[in-house]
């Protein structure tokens, strides 16, 4: 029988790692099988870190979102899973290739900040991001979507794609003022 292999948090790379800072590379379809494997592992980590229990047996940290260079592979495709207030799928897909189509000129960030899987280290502070975006994917399967978001599956996908650009959350932190936000900002949470 073939060993079940679970994304742990000893697959990801930390900051310092150059993967996490490095531009992915597009995903070419058909998708090849450890492409359609890592996608699915991706979000079976997601689906894990979620569970109270399996994440507690495995020693996971809760994620929304896992981009495919944070297990050092450095291609454009991301996992993510936002659940809604009864812990059920409001956003759930493997984004490959994805491009924010547009964005709102009102910006957001949540209240408590954001983190990431990883940064290992709090970094307080506003993290400011659209508010609403048009976000252009593809599926396994190579078929495109055009998906409206706005709140914070909108912010956890531009988390997801600033990976994809070699971005960290806290690039977006107002360095002198972490909790300096234009009017123009709705915090939420």
């Amino acid at each position: 029988m073939e060993e079940l292999v679970l994304i742990t948090m000893d697959n990801i790379i930390r900051e310092g790692n150059p993967t996490l800072r490095a531009r992915a590379k597009a995903v070419n379809f058909p998708l090849s099988e450890d492409q359609r494997k890592l996608a699915h592992d991706m979000m079976e980590f997601l689906e894990n870190s979620q569970n109270p229990e399996l994440a507690e047996k495995y020693q996971l940290r809760a994620g929304v979102g896992l981009a495919a260079p944070q297990v050092d592979v450095s291609l454009r495709m991301t996992a993510v899973l936002v659940p809604d207030e009864n812990n059920e799928p409001l956003f759930k897909h493997v984004l490959v290739n994805p491009t924010i189509l547009s964005e709102s000129v009102k910006m957001a960030a949540l209240s408590e900040g954001e983190g990431c899987l990883s940064v290992d280290r709090e970094v307080p502070g506003y993290v400011p991001r659209h508010d609403r975006i048009t976000l252009r994917w593809y599926d396994l399967d190579g078929n495109k979507h055009v998906t409206k978001l706005r709140d914070y599956p909108a912010i956890v996908c531009q988390h997801e794609i600033d990976h994809l650009n070699g971005i960290l959350f806290f690039d977006h932190i107002n360095k002198q003022n972490p909790f300096n936000v234009d009017d123009n900002t709705v915090i939420l949470g």
